[in-house]
């Protein structure tokens, strides 16, 4: 587990769907999903974007310092309002 599942869970616990955030980003929907799912490497000034509109910005300094996702994620839950499995 890496990036792509924080990335989830900051969408998720903004309350945004995935056409909600790819409208903010200018992408479409399906970019999102394969963000997410790391099938596409998202690019630095859309992180960048994710990070801000998502207000992420704990998270993301967390990764950048070599934070592992799993305790980044369980930091959010209680913010997301549920369990781990749920959303993956």
């Amino acid at each position: 587990m890496s990036y792509g599942a924080i990335l989830k869970a900051l969408r998720v616990r903004a309350n945004l769907t995935q056409q909600e955030l790819a409208d903010k980003l200018h992408r479409s929907r399906s970019c999102i999903s394969k963000f997410e799912k790391e099938t596409k490497t998202i690019d630095m000034p859309t992180f960048m974007q994710w990070i801000q509109i998502t207000d992420g910005q704990v998270a993301a300094a967390a990764m950048m310092f070599g934070m592992d996702a799993l305790s980044i994620i369980n930091q959010l839950l209680p913010f997301i309002g549920g369990g781990f499995i749920w959303w993956m």
